[in-house]
């Protein structure tokens, strides 16, 4: 896509902060980070959304060399990982370093989760497995 600004990074058309790559896979860091080492991971070729990537377990994979490395060298306490999409057209994961006293469910704004019943839950199964 020539508008993708994921796809003009791949291109080096925008500079990023490289932080891997290989030959389908891109780490950068994200230029409005969450935490210390918030990178993101897109695939080199462009796909709408994380689950369309084909080789989707290797994607996966390369997000956990990222992450380990991550882990050795910045030391948070735990990682976590979004895949939402929402803001850019592209797939990509974001690897979420988290520390101690972060106060990233601030940053992520009010407690949006549904409160659904048992009912409600069983009910979403059942559509799930139909």
């Amino acid at each position: 896509m020539d508008d993708c600004i994921f796809c003009k990074i791949v291109k080096g058309e925008i500079p990023c902060q490289k932080v891997a790559e290989n030959k389908d896979f891109l780490a950068f860091l994200d230029i409005s980070p969450f935490s210390e080492g918030h990178t993101m991971v897109i695939p080199k070729t462009h796909y709408r959304w994380t689950y369309d990537v084909p080789n989707f377990g290797e994607y996966w994979e390369f997000t956990r060399e990222i992450s380990n490395k991550i882990n050795s060298k910045l030391n948070p306490f735990f990682i976590s990982y979004l895949t939402m999409g929402n803001q850019v057209p592209h797939a990509h994961i974001h690897i979420i370093p988290r520390y101690f006293n972060d106060n990233l469910m601030n940053e992520f704004g009010q407690d949006l989760r549904l409160k659904l019943s048992t009912i409600q839950l069983e009910a979403i199964v059942a559509k799930i497995n139909s």
